[in-house]
């Protein structure tokens, strides 16, 4: 929980009342959970949990068992195992959830790797099919490839036949070559645009951009005509001088997007398309999540610092049972 805000030392265990489920949400006993970059945001002040929940728990996704059941539920019985989206409270032992946003947990896939799938697999699927029309033989451009938003990019752009540019560090570059990237460059501000200007000369269809900053300015010359850039995150600043000329002439969308503050309704519209559409493909594999390293809850600190210094590929799992 947070019980102050500042670096990750503020940070502590503690036991809290059990929630008790509403007449439409099911309890889950969480089994696995992962930091994001939401997380670290919100330890610091700069990013709360829309829902108000005192006291303040971090933890946007979750992998567990049902516990309680709502007396209005009925798609869901003690037992089932399942995974989903919060806007907070994920990094517990117990969390309550709507019943319509769960998922189930598909089949082949340890409760233990599951806490990785739900939030940035939901958000690049999300960002890139549902509003940037990725499809079948289309490029995207996904920046922080190695990151776990970027990984599940990866994995989701090829398993539906397109073609996927990612800029990352030098030293994560192979990782990502590995997961199928098709174009790996390295965020050097000097090379990345030109490089890809010239491998892809029309530009791509789809930019996930997930630094913002001085890469703002890049997409929309990269970017094709008519084309989407779907701002996710701004790890590299939020403030960035635009060229609203090449904006306006190339008739670029430039949407920006996050699933925390959505309401419930919309969260559980694109939980059960997910769950539809894209689950199956960690059934057969298709899929997986990429996991960087695996922690107890109880240390947690190590895996705020692990995230703050950009040394993971993937998730960092918090094993909670």
């Amino acid at each position: 929980m947070i019980p102050e805000y500042g670096d990750a030392d503020v940070l502590a265990v503690e036991d809290v009342d059990d929630p008790v489920p509403g007449p439409d949400e099911i309890v889950v006993a969480v089994r696995s959970t992962a930091l994001n970059r939401a997380d670290l945001l919100q330890r610091m002040g700069l990013y709360p949990d829309p829902s108000g929940r005192t006291p303040e728990i971090p933890g946007l996704e979750y992998a567990g068992v049902v516990s309680a059941v709502g007396t209005r539920v009925h798609a869901w019985r003690e037992g089932d195992k399942v995974m989903g989206i919060e806007s907070g409270g994920c990094h517990a032992e117990l969390v309550a959830t709507h019943g319509r946003q769960a998922m189930r947990v598909p089949d082949g896939v340890p409760l233990a790797d599951a806490g990785a799938i739900p939030e940035v697999f939901v958000t690049a699927w999300d960002a890139l099919v549902r509003q940037g029309g990725l499809t079948a033989g289309r490029w995207a451009l996904v920046h922080a490839g190695a990151s776990g938003v970027g990984t599940a990019a990866i994995q989701l752009a090829k398993a539906m036949g397109a073609h996927i540019a990612v800029t990352c560090s030098s030293g994560k570059a192979d990782r990502c070559r590995e997961l199928g990237a098709d174009l790996v460059l390295e965020r050097s501000p000097a090379a990345w645009r030109d490089a890809l200007r010239d491998a892809v000369p029309d530009g791509v269809d789809v930019v996930l951009d997930v630094v913002g900053g001085d890469e703002i300015e890049r997409n929309l010359h990269v970017v094709r005509t008519e084309g989407r850039i779907i701002q996710v995150g701004v790890m590299g600043g939020g403030a960035a001088s635009v060229n609203a000329g090449l904006l306006l002439a190339k008739r670029v969308h430039w949407i920006g997007t996050t699933l925390r503050s959505r309401p419930l309704e919309s969260k559980i519209a694109v939980s059960q398309q997910f769950q539809r559409e894209v689950a199956p493909w960690f059934s057969d594999g298709t899929l997986v999540p990429v996991i960087d390293r695996r922690l107890a809850l109880d240390d947690v600190v190590e895996g705020h610092r692990v995230m703050e210094s950009n040394a993971n590929v993937g998730k960092i799992v918090l094993d909670v049972a």
